[in-house]
């Protein structure tokens, strides 16, 4: 088997044609300018346009470029979910597709491994609608309500692990609330998060997938779910046995 690589890049995919092939040539130029061993895995979700194609191209041209392919979509988080499953990096960072990242900032993050075991990016300021804007602030306080999580950007898909933290945690979510999800399990295992923030771009060409009545409704079921399993661990493992939570790190 070749060497693991240092650094795995994974890119979930749905209907992004017009997208993912730049993505995949930056990604590429990035991953050979940090100087380190690295892959990129693109995962296409079942996508219905010429995605594929594109992903393709990009593989022959790249060795660095592998491919998870969905026969069918089956939403956001489970894309994710197959790109996290199939890296083998000992470091583990994720994007979207849709170009409204400066790829290049990804060295930003990498700075802080030494120190923190998650790194998450901040968009500052964001480039969405206001609508999604509002959208993601109240879903921002209702999860550190319940969860005390602490971090200001949850959904802000522009995040480097350690490999400690996948070994270590199970993900259920097959949609949005993903990101949450991976969060909230890695500061209750005791995984120290530092917040970075990035630069955000308004989406170049496509359409968002996210926001409709369908992902949030997944969303909050998944919420609450994972909300009863932490609740029940919680009243299982007492009397708390004296472990310090996770620190938070804000910039």
């Amino acid at each position: 088997m070749s060497p693991r690589p240092e650094l795995s890049l994974v890119f979930p995919v749905f209907d992004e044609e017009e997208n993912v092939g730049p993505l995949l040539a930056s990604a590429v130029a990035l991953g050979r300018r940090l100087g380190r061993r690295f892959e990129i895995v693109v995962v296409d979700d079942g996508s219905r346009d010429d995605s594929a194609l594109h992903i393709a191209a990009a593989r022959a041209l790249h060795p660095e470029v592998r491919s998870v392919h969905h026969p069918s979509n089956r939403g956001y988080g489970a894309a994710l979910r197959s790109g996290l499953r199939a890296a083998r990096g000992t470091l583990v960072f994720f994007s979207d597709a849709d170009l409204q990242f400066d790829l290049a900032e990804l060295e930003h993050l990498l700075a802080h491994t030494e120190s923190f075991d998650v790194v998450a990016g901040v968009r500052t300021p964001r480039r969405d609608p206001w609508g999604r804007r509002l959208l993601a602030f109240g879903w921002g306080t209702l999860v550190n309500a319940l969860f005390g999580l602490g971090v200001r950007d949850i959904d802000c898909a522009f995040k480097l692990f350690r490999r400690e933290v996948l070994d270590a945690i199970p993900i259920a979510s097959l949609g949005a609330f993903v990101n949450t999800e991976i969060l909230v399990r890695a500061r209750a295992a005791g995984f120290r998060i530092r917040q970075v923030p990035v630069t955000h771009h308004p989406r170049p060409a496509g359409r968002a997938k996210g926001a409709t009545p369908r992902v949030i409704g997944r969303a909050l079921l998944e919420l609450a779910t994972l909300y009863g399993e932490l609740r029940t661990a919680a009243r299982s493992a007492a009397p708390a046995d004296g472990a310090l939570p996770a620190r938070t790190s804000s910039p």
